[in-house]
């Protein structure tokens, strides 16, 4: 009876009536510690490639690995490490996704410490406090799964059930894995005797085919990760992008028509058409993905809502007992509380902006548009996150997606102040106000994709917690611990990595190497939205052939593949970051997508004489081996890309370690080829052994 009034129907891995240490001081430390690294390494993953990991199940293997040399160390200590790690990593990703979008716009020419803190900050509180009546509303009464929280619960549960073996074992395939890449990193980025990518572009015909992949271990890993569905549909957004339109525009343009000389190379030609072509197409397709993504969240959204009120409503009435330890939240009162209190720096953030913008507008104007745009951000931000927070519980919250929802709030926000301000500011031309309402819109979108990720993010250590009996006030307290912790080193990162490589085709400065620079898709797309929306200088023709693509892509989907009950189904806003993103970043995640795959079915094969529980424990084993070691890979790699920074940032160079010249190009490219295929061996065989543990 008490697992039932604990959990709903969940028996806890911890009783409710048992009290062991939870939030201790080495457990917060531990916690902060992977909360800045984990935060770094994921900065610079996601903007490299457009893509973030989760980072609980690395932070709960190596939480036990450390703690475990410690008396008396605890499960419910070990998931207050991971609650704090993974708060950090998220409010990186969603920082990283919006803010550099104020370098594209020129708003910006060095990033802002302050304002980007604090947009961090205010937007992970306000995702941790809304999801506290989520909870109740996702886990407890909703049934979702929430794939990545119950991924957790199990890795701490065995480490609790047989220490030694499961943290010492992930401990060491996590570390093996950052040791490879971060030697295979520094051969490539900073000796340069690998290289980092592999092309080969010729013209035929009149027109340019070819390829391009990355040789980066954080990228095969990171599509060993996410698996085949989601390699099917950067697959064909890839090909729809580089084999499709690339090559008809190069048939039907030639090089002239896109500011090259006749004599241009096949790589520059099919280049100079990704940026003045593709990008759009890719802008079109994505923002279609995301209202497609908000429209089939309606119904959940408003059932989400009203549960949330519910349970407020019988809290106000004293219908509810008081709950035990393992349903204990933080109370409304201070959520509201804390909301309300948020809405003053939101002001303030949003009122220094405009008030620099001296936007040609009457007080009553400049009034209703502050107001608007901090209820904005509160209301916004709610609804996006519970979205956020209901996709996550169905889909994990690694395959979110939240770059399409923080793009249907701009899209909002946008039109809304065309709206309210259309009479008194001049919009499709290029100016100071104009501009100051696209950075304005920006920050709407990075407190949104906070408060969303931060929901995602804790709803999944919230499922965890429930699963091995943690307390949830005490976790969402400490889940602000890890905002404030991420939040404080995500600024310096950007730019430290701003200086050393550049963003988003921007540069600190003159001579440096456009194919070092770290793409930043998302913020990227966010700029040129908010922009094109504001100045109306979109190229809509472009946008509306990528809305058409979305279109068909929805309608197959729909039509052909969800009836027939298909095991791999097409995702709108997938497809349209395989258009946008480089080929030499979707390759390699496409190529570890491929590897898993083949691993799982090889050990298909060793196991399909045993018992479906034995398959299940194998397919489980040997998934989780493949995980931590990718896991390792990405960390590595990210974190060698981050000490480079240093000396390229200082030396103004990113050739400061090089011990080759051009003329090594070719047997560079040749040495890092073989060892990118000797790490993806090796992933194979992690994935396709069968492991007993």
């Amino acid at each position: 009876m008490e697992s039932q009034q604990q959990s709903g129907s969940v028996i806890p891995f911890i009783k409710a009536s048992d009290n062991i240490p939870e939030t201790t001081i080495k457990a917060i430390i531990l916690g902060i510690i992977l909360a800045i690294v984990l935060a770094g390494s994921n900065a610079y993953l996601g903007l490299k490639m457009g893509q973030t990991i989760s980072a609980s199940i690395p932070a709960a293997v190596i939480s036990m690995a450390v703690l475990r040399l410690f008396r008396n160390s605890t499960i419910l200590e070990n998931n207050i490490v991971q609650t704090i790690a993974s708060a950090g990593e998220v409010i990186a990703a969603s920082t990283i996704f919006t803010i550099p979008a104020l370098l594209v716009l020129q708003y910006w020419q060095t990033l802002d410490y302050t304002q980007i803190t604090l947009i961090a900050v205010i937007g992970g509180v306000l995702g941790v406090l809304f999801s506290v009546p989520l909870r109740r509303a996702l886990i407890v009464e909703g049934g979702l799964k929430f794939p990545e929280g119950v991924a957790t619960a199990e890795v701490l549960k065995a480490g609790a059930s047989n220490d030694s073996d499961e943290s010492g074992s992930g401990a060491g395939l996590l570390v093996g894995g950052a040791v490879g890449a971060s030697i295979m990193k520094f051969l490539q980025s900073g000796f340069q005797v690998m290289s980092e990518s592999v092309a080969g572009w010729v013209k035929i015909g009149g027109t340019v085919v070819g390829f391009s992949s990355g040789l980066s271990l954080a990228m095969i890993g990171a599509g060993f990760i996410v698996g085949l569905k989601v390699a099917i549909n950067l697959l064909v957004g890839t090909a729809l992008a580089w084999l499709v339109i690339v090559p008809l525009y190069a048939f039907f343009g030639g090089p002239e028509a896109f500011g090259l000389t006749a004599d241009a190379s096949a790589i520059d030609f099919a280049m100079a058409i990704k940026g003045a072509k593709i990008r759009y197409i890719g802008v079109g397709t994505m923002v279609f993905g995301g209202l497609y993504a908000i429209a089939n969240l309606i119904k959940p959204i408003k059932e989400a809502v009203s549960s949330s009120f519910a349970a407020m409503k019988m809290a106000r009435q004293g219908v509810s007992q008081k709950p035990v330890r393992t349903e204990y939240d933080i109370p409304m009162t201070w959520v509201i509380g804390g909301t309300l209190l948020l809405s003053i720096p939101i002001a303030m953030l949003f009122n220094h902006v405009m008030a620099g913008a001296n936007l040609p507008i009457s007080s009553i104007a400049y009034a209703a548009t502050l107001g608007f745009l901090t209820v904005a951000s509160l209301v916004i931000g709610f609804i996006c996150a519970s979205i956020g927070g209901y996709m996550a519980g169905i889909v994990g919250s690694s395959a979110n997606p939240l770059s399409g929802i923080t793009i249907g709030a701009i899209l909002l926000v946008s039109f809304a102040l065309i709206a309210i301000l259309g009479n008194e500011v001049t919009f499709g031309v290029a100016s100071k106000e104009v501009l100051s309402l696209a950075a304005v819109v920006i920050f709407i979108g990075g407190v949104v994709a906070a408060a969303a990720s931060l929901s995602c993010d804790n709803l999944q250590d919230l499922k965890s917690g429930q699963l091995v009996g943690a307390t949830p006030w005490k976790q969402q307290l400490t889940l602000i611990v890890g905002v404030v912790a991420g939040a404080a080193v995500v600024a310096p990162i950007l730019q430290l990595l701003f200086d050393a490589y550049g963003m988003a085709g921007v540069f600190p400065r003159e001579g440096m190497d456009p194919s070092k620079a770290l793409a930043a898709p998302q913020a990227t797309l966010m700029a040129s939205v908010a922009q094109g929306i504001f100045e109306q200088k979109l190229d809509w023709a472009l946008v509306m052939i990528g809305v058409g693509i979305g279109v068909a892509v929805m309608l197959v989907d729909r039509l052909i593949l969800a009836p027939r009950n298909a095991e791999y189904r097409l995702s709108v806003l997938a497809i349209a970051l395989g258009i946008y993103l480089p080929m030499d970043v979707t390759l390699p995640l496409i190529i570890g997508g491929v590897v898993s795959f083949m691993a799982r079915r090889s050990l298909k094969k060793k196991v399909a004489s045993e018992t479906p529980e034995t398959q299940e424990k194998a397919y489980l084993a040997s998934e989780r081996k493949g995980l931590l070691f990718s896991a390792g890979m990405i960390a590595g790699d990210a974190l060698i890309g981050i000490v480079l920074a240093i000396p390229f940032a200082a030396y103004q160079s990113t050739s400061v370690f090089a011990l080759v010249g051009e003329d090594f190009v070719q047997t560079a490219t040749i040495l890092g080829t073989i060892a990118f295929a000797g790490f993806a061996y090796v992933l194979f065989n992690l994935g396709a052994k069968k492991h007993t543990a």
